[in-house]
């Protein structure tokens, strides 16, 4: 890619949606063409894409932040099709855990900065936010970083400087907690061919030379059944929202 990838989503027509700093861009993984989705896309300067995922009609929402200060000057946007791009949510430092639940009527989204995952009343018909919950509490300087929803309906976190994986209920409680070999995971997803896979990734960014010995997998791809199977992602609906799968 030419530049920093924050998020993907996989679209209608077998494409991947690819967000990053300059635009939001269409790839095909079959000619490896890029091309230019939403024109005229310019971050501010510094800033890039981080989390994203779309909903079950096909909004792709993602936030922004500052790639060095880590500062609350990004954004939660979301897109509709081709745009343009609505700002949501305002004074942002870190967008992280962004899912939805399986019936389509709650955004979990966190500020990382905050140690707080947050669950919004989600209008799936006109993509508008209720008023915010506090899901979750992270305890610095463990914080929420990306996340999955399963079958279950419970959401999966991945705690960054906390070395856990972690599990809650849609009422906030947590069900599990799996600790990992390593302090800093960034994601997880489910995979495999009956979703019962769970991936997490990690990092090895800005550790020492000292850390790093002391967590040699730090940085690698990890994998686990948790018992529980995932859910397919829905795709980017390259036209805008596909209301038309809504029931009547």
């Amino acid at each position: 890619m030419p530049d920093l990838v924050g998020s993907i989503a996989l679209t209608e027509d077998d494409r991947v949606l690819v967000a990053m700093p300059s635009q939001i861009a269409l790839f095909d993984p079959v000619s490896s063409r890029l091309e230019p989705f939403v024109q005229d896309l310019k971050l501010p300067e510094g800033h890039r894409f981080n989390d994203g995922r779309c909903d079950s009609l096909g909004r792709f929402w993602v936030g922004s932040m500052h790639n060095l200060t880590r500062a609350p000057v990004g954004s939660l946007y979301l897109l509709e099709g081709a745009g343009p791009m609505q700002a949501v949510l305002n004074q942002v430092a870190i967008p992280n855990s962004l899912a939805f639940s399986p019936d389509g009527n709650t955004l979990y989204f966190a500020d990382s900065l905050q140690y707080q995952i947050y669950a919004y009343p989600y209008d799936l018909l006109t993509g508008k936010l209720g008023q915010s919950r506090v899901l979750a509490q992270s305890m610095p300087p463990a914080f929420p970083d990306g996340s999955a929803v399963d079958s279950e309906g419970y959401l999966w976190n991945a705690e960054f400087n906390g070395g856990r994986l972690l599990r809650y209920a849609p009422d906030g409680h947590l069900d599990r907690a799996v600790p990992l070999p390593v302090d800093r995971p960034t994601c997880c997803a489910f995979g495999g061919p009956e979703l019962d896979i769970l991936f997490i990734t990690s990092t090895s960014q800005g550790m020492s030379q000292a850390e790093r010995e002391a967590q040699p997998l730090a940085g690698s791809l990890m994998a686990f059944r948790p018992g529980v199977r995932g859910r397919l992602e829905p795709r980017f609906a390259l036209a805008g929202p596909r209301r038309n799968s809504l029931n009547p």
